[in-house]
């Protein structure tokens, strides 16, 4: 791989990567620091990514283990919710109606901060990177079924506590990891 196909294939996966490693490690500048090393990594290994099906998997792969080795050398900072990540903007000026998605909202994002770490990380590149199976797969280094069944518990546990919430008007006692 030279630098045009470089610059071609790798370096337009920068959001993607950053968006990633932004949820793994609940830090902006931890994020672009790991950014800035899988390009790195990447970069000296350019003449072997032939090899790999999937470049854009095989990014992810690298960018989660050097999030993971990272988070295991340091503690991370954890960020109250997702907002970074959602467009919460409402075209309907109703304050009654602003403020129901912005309860919803918040209770989506605690759910998701409650899911079991892998669970949280299938549901992100499933639905927010709309990702295959396949790719999530590689990266996560799981087969499919178990991505399938993860995926599946991580939706039913929120859509259950969501429920909860809809009927009860708030968050069930019961724990949401397992």
């Amino acid at each position: 791989m030279d630098l045009t196909d470089y610059k071609q294939y790798i370096l337009p996966l920068h959001g993607k990567l950053f968006h990633y490693a932004s949820i793994l490690l609940r830090d902006r500048s931890e994020a672009e620091d790991a950014v800035q090393e899988v390009f790195m990594k990447l970069w000296k290994i350019r003449d072997s990514l032939d090899q790999y099906n999937s470049v854009e998997a095989f990014a992810f792969k690298v960018t989660r283990n050097w999030c993971l080795d990272r988070i295991k050398a340091k503690k991370p900072v954890y960020i109250n919710n997702y907002n970074t990540w959602f467009d919460n903007k409402t075209e309907d000026a109703d304050p009654q109606k602003k403020l129901e998605t912005a309860d919803h909202l918040n209770l989506l994002f605690a759910l998701l901060d409650n899911l079991p770490e892998q669970q949280k990380l299938i549901i992100q590149l499933r639905e927010l990177e709309n990702m295959e199976f396949e790719e999530i797969a590689e990266i996560m280094d799981m087969n499919i079924n178990a991505i399938r069944v993860n995926l599946s518990r991580a939706r039913n546990k929120i859509k259950e506590e969501m429920i909860k919430y809809e009927h009860h008007g708030k968050r069930s006692n019961s724990s949401i990891t397992g």
